[in-house]
């Protein structure tokens, strides 16, 4: 059966609710998970996809309820404070949120592959354990990275969609939009019939309007971020623009939230809450926004940062003893070694003095990651754009590469 048309706030909750459930008993659960960075639009595309398809699921669905889960064990969600500022344009809280935690036994995940249905948004191939157990269970995708090929072709009844765009949450909408607005028509003749009364269907018209506006905010904050509200122009593509339109179309039709609607103010609410980053410790703006993966028998890792790199450097400085520029080097060393890294990148997008947008690339190898990290500068200038282009061999210490960008890049394929 599907889920009735109701707020986020309760489907986060009977989503989680039945997902604990079904770990205790075995039953079969779809999932709708983002990539393991856990970042603002993987959390915006998991819970929108997740949200409508359970209103208006397949008749051959694996289930009728999709889950949301967050790539993250709950203690990481401290580390996202653009989340907080989300969750009070969505009326939610972080302890709706279904995160690792909740998918885990003490010694691993204790749910049953054959008894799971994957979606995958925000990235096309499951990575660490999960990839490991359920991989095999991928039955659909939505995602704006390059096509690794490792979900299905014929992936029905579920969607495979692959294409570049700002945000991943643009792509759902555009998959998504005709179910939205069909489960909204049918809600209406639902309500319609039960009240048989004027007053009470405006009552219950206003309710759903006011709801949608809530889950429009929540993916708007998403597309925004990531488009820098629509002017980043390398980024920024057609279901971007038109998922915008869209999603303000929503808020409009609800009269509370349209009557205090400004797009430009909330993309700035939303992006000072994804830079505010000031608080954290060297280590944790690391795994912020960290994903890792293994190439050609070297275990990769790549963290995003919206601060420069001096930024980051002073982090290091302020929290280890000692004082140089080596502790930089020293303290990514130190997070390399606990991940067992070959080669980890650092990619940080920040506002220049003068107000220019700039982005910086950091890559530090070991031995073993010499020569590719090497070929990587050398083969990667131009698709990269990158400028400032240098490369250091530290003695004793690993190879430090300090290429920077003004241009988009493609940095995991790259590697």
């Amino acid at each position: 059966m599907a889920f009735q048309q109701n707020s986020l706030r309760a489907f986060l909750s009977h989503a989680k609710s039945s997902l604990l459930t079904a770990v205790k008993t075995s039953e079969k659960l779809t999932l709708v998970v983002g990539n393991e960075s856990a970042d603002l639009d993987s959390l915006t595309s998991s819970v929108l996809y997740a949200y409508l398809r359970s209103r208006s699921p397949p008749q051959n669905a694996f289930t009728p309820l999709y889950v949301p889960l967050l790539n993250i064990p709950a203690v990481d969600l401290r580390l996202r404070p653009d989340f907080e500022a989300v969750f009070r344009h969505a009326n939610i809280d972080a302890s709706h949120l279904t995160t690792l935690d909740d998918l885990s036994g003490h010694d691993g995940p204790a749910l049953k592959p054959d008894h799971t249905r994957w979606i995958l948004v925000d990235h096309n191939k499951l990575q660490g354990a999960l990839d490991v157990k359920f991989a095999s269970r991928v039955q659909g995708v939505i995602d704006h990275h390059e096509d690794e090929g490792s979900v299905i072709q014929d992936s029905e009844p579920e969607f495979r969609v692959i294409e570049r765009c700002g945000s991943c949450t643009s792509l759902v909408v555009r998959t998504l939009k005709a179910s939205w607005d069909k489960g909204n028509d049918a809600s209406s003749l639902s309500s319609g019939a039960a009240h048989a009364q004027g007053d009470s269907l405006t009552t219950d018209a206003n309710m759903t309007a006011t709801w949608d506006a809530q889950v429009a905010k929540m993916a708007l904050a998403s597309i925004l971020v990531d488009t820098a509200n629509l002017t980043a122009e390398e980024k920024v593509e057609q279901a971007d623009r038109d998922a915008v339109m869209y999603l303000e179309a929503k808020i409009n039709l609800a009269p509370q939230e349209a009557s205090k609607w400004d797009r430009a103010q909330f993309f700035q609410e939303m992006d000072a809450a994804k830079r505010d980053i000031d608080g954290l410790a060297f280590e944790d703006l690391l795994r912020k926004d960290y994903k890792q993966w293994t190439d050609n028998g070297l275990l990769l890792g790549i963290s995003s940062v919206v601060k420069p790199l001096d930024f980051l450097a002073e982090k290091a400085i302020n929290g280890a003893s000692g004082d140089g520029e080596d502790l930089f080097v020293t303290a990514i060393g130190d997070f390399m070694a606990a991940r067992d890294l070959t080669i980890f990148a650092i990619m940080t997008t920040s506002t220049s003095p003068g107000g220019k947008f700039q982005r910086e690339l950091y890559v530090q190898a070991l031995s073993a990651g010499h020569a590719a990290a090497s070929t990587f500068s050398r083969q990667s200038v131009e698709e990269l754009r990158l400028e400032d282009h240098s490369v250091e061999i530290l003695s004793e210490k690993p190879g430090a590469m300090q290429p920077s960008s003004e241009g988009p890049w493609q940095v995991p394929p790259c590697l």
